[in-house]
């Protein structure tokens, strides 16, 4: 069966890893029979698969039944440093064998990391039936088998380092469900129901981010299989951002437009503004917690031994000094309601610093998105929510905060939050508009055409020959 895996990891000289995971793919496709896509299965989707690392044809286009996809394993090609180059350990060798002292802690970055992988198919699972158009079913779809390839990549690792204990937790990433209450994915954004593609767009352009800035402190990991397969994945990942990011613009320009012809978007089926800024404030706060805490030990253990570094720790041009030692991170955290200045050693602050650098990055987006509301001549923008808002992990977990982080108190907060985050009744809306449109080149009434097709194909292109 793993002769029609890709890999570069040299499966087939490796008899006892291939046994271990060709007991394990059953289990996987039965998952992804269960879990995955629902309704689509059968269908022959163009697909994106890597065949590669090498730069340019990395990747090949074809049409392909889901279940048939060639999940692979692919490790990147070896970095330019041969040493630590971060933490108590700097000039050191990389290791290509987990240290014993750093095992525990190693093992929960790669399961945490993996879990999130299969989450968000579950999450994802029901949406082809609400597609806007078939460019965009395709890329849901798109989506979902890169996550399960990334789930793949986490699996390799833990078989091939973690003996028992890593084929243990293998299973049990196939055994926990999204949102399920008994057997929950291990963070909390992963847990949360996922049933328009207003919310696929937010959690592809935020979460996914996440995602992205989360592998790129791993790929920075003294642990060579660990950083070279996460710069593997950020490769794919880069597809998923661009997905969210163009979406939510597709969105604001459908709006624009309607408002331009002096019309309520809710006349036409499109979506407000105001609606749009609560999803973003929604998804957005969520995947702030994903960073987790400002102040934490954990983060501190982990650039320490040079198992995660900071955001391109290792590029040569961010940072002067790796041992971040003799550093403080500056911020603000509320004391009685008041602002009030507090310094976080650098090293326990690798949350607040990567969190920063994320929502720089997100900013980015929505400035593209703002320039085409200015575009159709519009007054209105959109904005990201500040960090302290709406928060269930770190400093400001669980405070009454508006979405420009001032404290306006519990009975404030409890009054407006319908204005900040999606109702009921948002939800009830944005479900109602959440037509099928599976006609090539044909678009749902809610969103704007795509500017252009996949890989080089025409905008009335068959991405999806159904069953």
């Amino acid at each position: 069966m793993l002769d029609t895996i890709p890999n570069n990891v040299n499966l087939s000289d490796n008899p006892k890893l291939q046994r271990a995971l060709q007991r394990w793919q059953p289990d996987f496709l039965n998952w992804w029979k269960e879990m995955g896509p629902e309704g689509f299965q059968e269908d022959q989707i163009y697909l994106r698969t890597a065949v590669g690392v090498g730069a340019g044809n990395w990747a090949q286009f074809d049409y392909v039944k889901m279940p048939d996809y060639r999940w692979g394993i692919f490790l990147s090609n070896p970095r330019k440093q041969d040493s630590i180059y971060f933490g108590d350990n700097i000039g050191q060798n990389l290791w290509d064998q987990v240290p014993g002292e750093f095992r525990k802690e190693l093992r929960r970055l790669i399961v945490t990391q993996g879990d999130t992988e299969p989450a968000s198919v579950e999450q994802q699972r029901r949406l082809g039936k609400k597609a806007p158009s078939l460019q965009d079913l395709r890329n849901l779809f798109q989506v979902n088998v890169e996550e399960a390839r990334h789930l793949w990549a986490m699996v390799y690792l833990l078989h091939s380092h973690f003996g028992a204990d890593g084929r243990d937790e293998a299973e049990e990433m196939l055994e926990r469900r999204s949102g399920n209450a008994d057997h929950p994915r291990i963070l909390k954004a992963f847990n949360k129901p996922m049933d328009d593609w207003l919310s696929f767009f937010c959690f592809t352009m935020f979460t996914d981010r996440d995602g992205k800035y989360q592998l790129a402190t791993l790929a920075e990991s003294a642990f060579d299989p660990l950083a070279r397969s996460t710069r593997f994945m950020l490769m794919e990942e880069a597809f998923h951002l661009s997905v969210g990011e163009s979406g939510i613009s597709r969105v604001l320009q459908r709006t624009a437009e309607v408002m331009n012809e002096g019309k309520d978007p809710r006349s036409v089926g499109a979506i407000p503004l105001d609606m749009v800024q609560r999803y973003i404030n929604y998804w957005s706060s969520a995947s702030y917690d994903l960073f987790g805490g400002e102040d934490s030990s954990n983060a501190a253990t982990y650039f320490a031994a040079g198992l995660k570094g900071r955001f391109n720790e290792g590029d040569g041009k961010r940072f002067n000094e790796h041992s971040a030692l003799n550093e403080v991170y500056e911020t603000e955290v509320y004391d009685n309601g008041r602002l009030t200045s507090q310094e976080i050693p650098m090293r326990r602050a690798m949350n607040a610093c990567l969190l920063d650098d994320y929502i720089d990055d997100a900013n980015r987006s929505v400035e593209r998105w703002n320039a085409v509301l200015e575009e159709h001549g519009l007054s209105e923008r959109v904005a990201l929510p500040s960090k302290r808002f709406n928060r269930e992990v770190g400093l400001y977990a669980n405070l009454p905060v508006n979405p420009a982080g001032e404290f306006i108190g519990e009975a404030a907060y409890a009054s407006q939050r319908d204005a900040w985050l999606p109702s009921e009744d948002d939800r009830a809306y944005i479900d109602s508009v959440m037509v099928p449109v599976y006609e090539p080149g044909k678009v749902a009434g809610w969103i704007a055409p795509p500017k252009k097709g996949i890989h080089g194909q025409p905008l009335d292109f068959q991405y999806v020959l159904f069953h």
